[in-house]
């Protein structure tokens, strides 16, 4: 944890894990927080996180519907794909959802563009679903187009590394901080694959004065956001909607349907939509599920309170 006195060990504070109604309360790589300074050289204790401007989240593996925070406050979240056997527009599609969620700006890096034999082609594909969001090619093994981190890293800006493992994420880092921090492992050149190599979550303060988060690959991205989360991402798809006939069209059988005759024309992807579909319900999915847990939490409050209260002495 970087502080005014240096980097320190620091835990949250049993009151604050207590209270903590999930995981996403809890302190996360980029949170400011309330600090008490350690004693004789101990660890500090975390008292409060202080309100979040950005934040990345995921749906917790399993079961349960809850969140969890990938990094906090962040200005730029870095989307990193590899441009080998790995390489998936679909994936990107999904990290863009979620991007979009976090209230930071989003950049699609596509590195090892050295192993690319169709470069324009895929360039092309990205950046018609990316729709807005700048696409930059790189490749950190051969330190080709890494300029463009000094270009949204400006001192005091933070931003993080998001991608699956075996995209280069390690690499980046180690080539920005002029020096082997993180562990490099190979990728198999069969499917692309990587194992990680980042175990944790770290902030890192670079040379030129920016900060950026490094996160661990992830195997499994499910969504934690909303319907407009989700339009953001396919702007092309929500105006194509506003076009059709009939405002209530399913967008299947109807006649003057825009979407089904873009896809017809070749201007609308049938996989692009078809994974459209997919995500919306996803997300249609997470939200009852949300809306379940929040009825069962308060339920959870409103017990422990009049437990609370009852145990309470009586005034007379």
């Amino acid at each position: 944890m970087y502080t005014e006195f240096g980097d320190i060990r620091a835990h949250a504070a049993g009151r604050m894990r207590h209270e903590a109604m999930d995981v996403g309360a809890m302190p996360a790589v980029g949170d400011w927080v309330a600090l008490r300074s350690p004693e004789h050289s101990g660890a500090g204790i975390i008292e409060a996180v202080l309100p979040r401007k950005s934040s990345f989240l995921r749906k917790m593996t399993g079961t349960k519907s809850v969140q969890q925070v990938i990094a906090a406050n962040i200005d730029v979240a870095f989307l990193v794909n590899g441009l080998d056997a790995d390489f998936n527009v679909r994936r990107i599609e999904r990290y863009l959802v979620l991007s979009m969620e976090s209230g930071a700006q989003s950049v699609i890096i596509l590195n090892k563009v050295d192993l690319c034999e169709s470069l324009d082609e895929v360039v092309d594909v990205v950046r018609s679903v990316g729709g807005d969001t700048p696409v930059h090619v790189m490749s950190a093994l051969h330190e080709s187009g890494m300029e463009v981190f000094q270009k949204y890293l400006p001192p005091g800006t933070t931003g993080v590394l998001l991608g699956s493992s075996g995209v280069g994420k390690s690499t980046i880092m180690n080539v920005l901080l002029g020096e082997k921090k993180q562990e490099v492992k190979e990728v198999r050149d069969s499917d692309g694959e990587g194992r990680h190599t980042t175990s944790s979550r770290e902030l890192i303060l670079l040379p030129f004065g920016g900060l950026l988060i490094d996160t661990p690959g992830m195997r499994e991205l499910q969504l934690w956001g909303d319907s407009e989360s989700l339009s953001d991402a396919f702007t092309d798809i929500e105006e194509l909607a506003l076009e059709c006939r009939f405002r209530d069209c399913s967008h299947a059988v109807e006649p003057g349907c825009a979407i089904q005759r873009a896809i017809g024309e070749g201007r609308l992807d049938q996989d692009r939509y078809d994974h459209f579909l997919k995500l919306q319900k996803e997300i249609a999915y997470l939200e009852r599920r949300r809306d379940v847990r929040a009825q069962l939490d308060e339920k959870k409050r409103v017990k422990k309170l009049t437990s609370k209260q009852k145990r309470s002495p009586k005034r007379r």
